[in-house]
């Protein structure tokens, strides 16, 4: 699949390319994104060029991976976002976002945004959403873009080599007002 752009309220949603290699560098040396996610640390800028040049081109060459940057009418990155396909229908969430441009909903919106295309360009009934026990900042915006908490996942994660627990959560298209490709019945209590 070919790179897609699009736009929300406040965002440009596009993919990065060799020319954000610097501010994904810098947003990278952020410690809490170095804390809270997989990217290496510490992040080199080696490792910026990797993402930007490989990483994010190939996924989307071969529809495993699709990654966006959410950025203001200015230019500014405040976020990076990837979808990873997980299984037939079913996609995972990542985010982390850049630590000037926290508190100001800019990646709620682009969460949101962001799973509403998956639902309707890539035809996923399901997005997770995953976090190391903690991240707090993560979880809530999970929650505020209308993830549903599912609970903890025993080493569910890897970070830098060691298993962790993680939290899960999901949307499911009619979170969103969107219909499913099959129906879906929810169990009963």
């Amino acid at each position: 699949m070919d790179p897609v752009t699009f736009t929300t309220g406040r965002l440009l949603l596009r993919t990065v390319g060799p020319q954000d290699t610097d501010t994904v560098y810098a947003a990278c040396q952020d410690p809490d994104i170095q804390r809270w996610t997989t990217v290496p640390s510490p992040y080199l800028p080696e490792h910026a060029r990797g993402f930007v040049e490989q990483m994010i081109p190939d996924g989307w060459a071969s529809g495993s991976m699709f990654a966006f940057g959410a950025f203001l009418p200015s230019g500014e990155l405040t976020g990076m976002f990837g979808m990873t396909m997980r299984s037939p229908g079913v996609g995972e969430i990542g985010y982390w976002g850049v630590r000037e441009h926290r508190g100001n909903g800019y990646i709620t919106e682009a969460v949101v945004a962001v799973s509403r295309w998956a639902f309707t360009e890539l035809s996923v009934d399901r997005v997770e959403w995953r976090a190391e026990v903690g991240n707090r900042a993560s979880r809530a915006v999970a929650e505020r873009a209308g993830f549903v908490f599912e609970g903890t996942l025993r080493a569910g994660v890897n970070n830098k080599g060691v298993l962790r627990d993680s939290w899960i959560g999901s949307l499911l298209p009619s979170d969103l007002g969107l219909a499913s490709t099959a129906p879906y019945l929810p169990a009963e209590e």
